[in-house]
């Protein structure tokens, strides 16, 4: 495992962050300084400005995030966290974002490399989005949604669309732009009111209820408000 790597998994910086402590000198392997390129095998001592860093048992945490709770480990204007809520024993954060409004699956992971390869967009990881939006979309503007719309940061990919209701939009995505889904149905003429995701990776919000914003669920592993999934790299 790549030393960055292994310092994200221990939970002691994000891959990128973990660069600059290597480069900065503040990393060793075994007494030595460590480089971007070293590689750390099971019986490798790592030290961080001299204390031993020890790999964390990898944790999976599946939220079904409230309305009103932001996507960060730690917000500096203060409003309630997803990591508040989930209040785990391991430094897990959110893979990926929801907007405060939004609610819906969320997974949380202390696994650096699965969260890389789930946020990439290269592997096109699928997101189920439930829509409620203004006015009645007729099939053009399923269609539309279906072949790709032209935003201000370009065209979007292929999804699948359907309705689940006069109003309500069931979207299917392959990628993760920044307020992709209201953009897209703004696009085609029905502004969201409401947007919930229903599935994430594979990973359904079945057995679990919608947090009161605030409150953390009532018990740590499966149960009301969080599971312990047990997702496969993509």
């Amino acid at each position: 495992m790549r030393l960055n790597a292994y310092l994200a998994r221990a939970g002691v910086a994000s891959r990128r962050k973990s660069d600059e402590l290597i480069k900065a000198g503040r990393v060793t392997v075994n007494g030595e300084p460590g480089q971007l390129n070293t590689f750390v095998g099971a019986d490798d001592r790592v030290e961080v400005d001299g204390k031993p860093v020890a790999k964390q048992r990898l944790a999976y945490l599946l939220l079904h995030k409230p309305a009103g709770v932001v996507t960060t480990a730690r917000d500096p204007q203060g409003r309630p966290t997803v990591v508040d809520l989930v209040a785990h024993e391991s430094p897990v954060v959110p893979v990926g974002r929801l907007d405060a409004d939004t609610t819906g699956a969320l997974l949380l992971t202390n696994d650096g490399e699965l969260a890389h390869r789930l946020a990439h967009p290269r592997y096109g990881v699928e997101k189920v989005y439930e829509a409620d939006v203004e006015g009645r979309p007729t099939e053009e503007a399923l269609q539309l949604l279906c072949e790709g719309v032209d935003l201000d940061d370009g065209r979007t990919a292929p999804a699948e669309a359907g309705l689940l209701g006069p109003s309500r939009v069931e979207l299917m995505l392959h990628e993760g732009r920044k307020h992709q889904v209201k953009r897209m149905l703004e696009a085609v003429g029905h502004p969201v009111t409401r947007l919930h995701r229903s599935r994430y990776a594979g990973l359904a919000l079945e057995g679990l209820r919608n947090l009161p914003r605030g409150r953390g669920p009532g018990r740590s592993g499966p149960g009301p408000g969080r599971s312990s999934p047990s997702p496969a790299a993509p």
